[in-house]
């Protein structure tokens, strides 16, 4: 199967991460529960990578179950900040260097903190953008702890 060789699947090459690559119709806001449905696999196993700014606007990134929103409230408090809010999609592209539906958490152009909510680890597969829209890779959740991922109980069931 030909996949794209995105920053993503570089980062996770030359970390020598195993995965397994999976290409589907990308919707427009058709979002996890789309590339869920295409692909026959658990929302909730689907990990959305998000991207917040503080109120001081400095710049963090979110992984969240497909099927979960995260809490802006509990995680400004967990945060010690005033507000968090999404980052436009203009700012998110600029930060990560990949277009939004098509963001991974590897190989980002910006190093960014990075939340993920805890449960994630529970799971025994994740799926999780490639860095393209349409692209998605299955792998263990410990792949995380290479983004020096903080757990956090921040999300909110949909």
């Amino acid at each position: 199967m030909d996949f794209p060789v995105t920053q993503a699947v570089r980062y996770l090459r030359e970390h020598k991460v195993e995965f397994v690559p999976y290409l589907y119709d990308y919707v427009e806001k058709g979002g996890a529960k789309e590339s869920a449905r295409q692909l026959g696999i658990d929302v909730h196993a689907v990990i959305k990578t998000l991207v917040f700014e503080t109120n001081e606007r400095k710049p963090l990134v979110v992984l969240m179950h497909g099927d979960w929103e995260v809490s802006t409230k509990s995680l400004a408090r967990h945060l010690d900040v005033k507000t968090i809010e999404p980052a436009t999609p203009d700012k998110a592209s600029k930060l990560t260097g990949y277009l939004v539906g098509g963001t991974s958490p590897f190989g980002m152009k910006t190093k960014m903190p990075v939340y993920a909510e805890r449960t994630i680890f529970d799971l025994d597969r994740i799926w999780i953008n490639g860095g393209k829209r349409g692209f998605l890779v299955e792998i263990k959740p410990d792949v995380l702890r290479l983004l020096e991922a903080a757990e956090v109980e921040v999300g909110i069931e949909k």
